[in-house]
């Protein structure tokens, strides 16, 4: 006969993450992570600093092939550390969880955050005006689809999977539609083929005036491209991530440049390069040209669909690098209890909802988004650096996929990071500081936060 006291003595089993998503849902994420606004707004942006066509395609065409090197290198370190967090838990492996927590503390305050407040008043913006709703509704639209999201993805990730599967697709389809009817119903290319090298930029501190504006545009065009991290944020609950994880990350990123490519030559041909770089709805006016007043508004349309994507993905990804930094005792213990119905980081995703929310409210979440591409590429360039202490910590640990071309592809990913943060502290210093600030303000709170989580221990 067994002893009850034994019985009892035993702790409750803990709530786990539940391995749902499959490699399709992976990839999705990647896609939708990645495919937000920036496809619709940035091209303005790039043909503005770089002017000709030769130069604006040049420009995509190398963020392509930077996001295609960081896509191997995250998904080598997805299959060496396939943990819920994604590159917290790649820095916490590879170098300290001091590491680690700046990572999280940049997500929370700037890159995550600040990114899911904008485009949420993004999203309002465009949703007021196509159902005609008061100027002043923009605000609390934003806030309210904040935290409708938070609540829906608190039931857990397959809903909030399925949801983004419909909305990713929707918009792809979308895209592609707008690409194939570009040369379909405008024969008459609006592409002038001038030389690529304007004597404004040449004249501009010589080459490395050609050379820091270039950089400068491929700052927008990897705000556009960035997105492909957020698959490793729930590893652990992708079935057979050393799989399916590398699988969904290159076949998210491929798909991408193919319809960024594809995107910004079709705004080209139907605009030309003057009035893109003078369009800041470049794909709207493109579908005005094409189909008139209903297709501006269809796409519209499809700004709302596409904004209200990376909203749901922000809210479903994101929460799950808080829940493994209170795991490690580095925020409070509530953050890193899954909901045991759901199995889901309910306090963690209403968390990332709340912030998101105030500083939808507070305007901050501008000067936010200017500077977030700063502290996504110092978190990538650092992704980078870990796939190299990896190798060196671990370098018998299995690896399904190991990065091609290395040293020299994740070197050359290294590198564009460094290059792309190094030149915002010529081209918009003011954000840059901001944002080191604001990372730098990290370090005495993880020695603070550490040491309340050591005496709740003890």
């Amino acid at each position: 006969m067994s002893d009850p006291s034994a019985v009892s003595s035993v702790a409750p089993e803990r709530t786990t993450f539940a391995r749902r998503l499959g490699p399709w849902d992976a990839a999705i994420i990647v896609i939708s992570g990645i495919v937000g606004s920036g496809i619709f707004v940035n091209p303005y942006v790039v043909a503005g600093l770089v002017q000709t066509p030769v130069l604006i395609l040049a420009v995509w065409a190398a963020g392509g092939a930077i996001a295609l090197c960081g896509a191997f290198v995250f998904a080598e370190l997805a299959t060496v550390v396939p943990k819920v967090g994604g590159q917290y838990a790649f820095f916490r492996e590879a170098f300290h969880p001091l590491a680690a927590f700046l990572h999280g503390w940049s997500m929370l305050w700037i890159v995550q955050s600040g990114a899911t407040a904008a485009v949420a008043v993004a999203f309002a913006d465009y949703l007021v005006r196509l159902v005609g709703m008061p100027p002043g509704s923009t605000v609390p639209v934003a806030v309210a689809v904040l935290v409708a999201l938070g609540a829906f993805h608190a039931l857990g990730i397959k809903p909030g999977a399925v949801l983004l599967n419909v909305v990713t697709l929707a918009k792809m389809l979308a895209l592609a539609v707008l690409i194939v009817a570009a040369f379909a119903l405008a024969p008459h290319s609006a592409i002038e083929w001038r030389p690529a090298l304007p004597p404004s930029i040449l004249e501009s501190r010589g080459g490395f005036g050609l050379l820091s504006v270039f950089l400068a545009a491929l700052a927008p065009a990897m705000f556009a491209y960035g997105g492909w991290q957020n698959v490793n944020y729930i590893a652990e609950e992708v079935r057979e991530p050393e799989r399916n994880l590398p699988r969904a990350i290159l076949w998210g990123v491929v798909c991408v440049i193919l319809i960024y490519l594809g995107a910004n030559f079709a705004y080209l041909h139907v605009l030309g390069a003057p009035a893109l770089a003078a369009s800041r709805t470049p794909a709207a006016d493109a579908a005005a040209r094409l189909f008139g007043e209903t297709g501006a508004r269809t796409i519209s349309l499809l700004v709302v669909v596409s904004t209200f994507g990376f909203l749901n993905l922000a809210l479903l990804s994101a929460p799950r690098v808080y829940y493994a930094m209170a795991a490690d005792g580095l925020l409070p213990e509530r953050f890193a209890v899954l909901n045991p119905r759901f199995r889901a980081p309910t306090a963690a995703i209403l968390l990332q909802a709340a912030v998101a929310a105030l500083l939808a409210t507070t305007g901050a979440y501008a000067r936010l988004l200017n500077y977030a591409v700063f502290a996504d590429w110092v978190l990538f360039g650092a992704s980078g650096v870990a796939l190299f202490a990896l190798r060196k910590k671990l370098p018998d640990a299995a690896r399904p996929f190991a990065s091609p071309g290395y040293p020299w592809v994740p070197a050359a990913f290294v590198l564009a990071g460094m290059a792309i943060v190094g030149n915002l502290f010529v081209a918009d210093p003011a954000n840059a500081l901001r944002a080191t600030l604001v990372i730098a303000a990290g370090v005495p709170a993880y020695w603070l936060l550490r040491r309340a989580g050591q005496k709740k221990r003890t």
